[in-house]
């Protein structure tokens, strides 16, 4: 083969990569930006002590927001609740009855008043003893000291049982509280993504029970340049499609957030020119129909 010919052999080549490329650029396949897909998990965590008494779910299992998924032993918190509600029935018990211990001093004083009254009529009718009558006022006056000294001694003593009373009871609350954090329940509607322990393992408040997300409403999350910012806009519609290897699918998806602030090119980029250059997060919401996973592959193309 002549120079020549191999030169425009190689010219021919060159023509059909680069017609190749620029098909790829404008056409179906002109994305706009690539991602993964992502959801909002959540890290459900034990808020109580104990032994794991159950946990009924399985990994790939969908639960609704509420749902019973479990629970921790409550055998010591429910005995020092019995206590405490025995203790709060001591104070009880104890408590003074105001009422019935003062009532002797009062009758006392009703009855030395009546005597008072009788011989004040007794001292103005000139019939009775002046010394009776003043020995009979400073009685009354010792009594209804004796009254007031009581009734507060006693007072106290009834407030003593209140505060003491009003403890235990927030001791007792505070004890349902941890039987109801003992309670395991599903804080939102989503798919077990991993579960990290089982029944009869001993957990503590903040360990890992298992992990939760929405699957039904997926993100695909990717980067664009500064130039592309003008072209797109919280939430716009968008196209997404999702990368299946040989075969792709294509969704509805909506522009759920765009970032303030840019950041260096992801990891991923391994050259240094393109490490150099600023991007911005965006995150485009698509409605999971039953094939999209986490951590999947996708594009986006921006609606004109």
């Amino acid at each position: 083969m002549t120079r020549k010919s191999c030169f425009i052999g190689i010219m021919g080549i060159m023509g059909i990569v680069a017609a190749g490329l620029v098909s790829c650029g404008n056409g179906k396949d002109g994305f706009d930006a690539t991602g993964t897909f992502e959801a909002t998990e959540i890290l459900v965590s034990s808020e109580a002590s104990g032994k794991i008494m159950a946990l009924d779910i399985k990994e790939g299992e969908r639960l609704e927001a509420g749902a019973f998924a479990g629970y921790i032993d409550t055998t010591q918190l429910y005995l020092k609740k019995r206590q405490l509600s025995a203790g709060l029935r001591s104070v009880d018990i104890r408590k003074p009855d105001i009422r019935k211990q003062i009532a002797a001093l009062e009758q006392q004083i009703a009855t030395a008043k009546t005597e008072q009254q009788r011989m004040e009529n007794l001292v103005q009718a000139k019939a009775g003893n002046q010394k009776q009558l003043d020995d009979i006022t400073n009685n009354i006056k010792l009594l209804q000291r004796q009254l007031d000294a009581q009734y507060s001694t006693l007072d106290k003593t009834a407030g003593a049982s209140d505060a003491e009373a009003e403890s235990l009871q927030y001791q007792i609350m505070q004890l349902d509280d941890l039987m109801e954090k003992s309670r395991i329940v599903n804080p939102r509607t989503g798919t077990v993504l991993v579960k990290y322990a089982e029944q009869g393992e001993v957990t503590a408040p903040g360990k890992p029970l298992y992990k939760i997300a929405d699957t039904e409403l997926l993100y695909l999350r990717a980067y664009i340049t500064a130039g592309q910012l003008s072209r797109l806009k919280q939430g716009q519609e968008v196209k997404v499609y999702a990368d299946f290897g040989s075969d792709s699918r294509e969704y509805a998806g909506t522009v759920a957030w765009v970032s303030d602030k840019s950041e260096f090119t992801p990891k991923g980029i391994q050259t240094k020119d393109e490490r150099a250059n600023m991007v911005y997060a965006i995150k485009a919401a698509v409605r999971n129909d039953g094939y999209l996973k986490i951590g999947q592959y996708g594009e986006i193309v921006f609606e004109p």
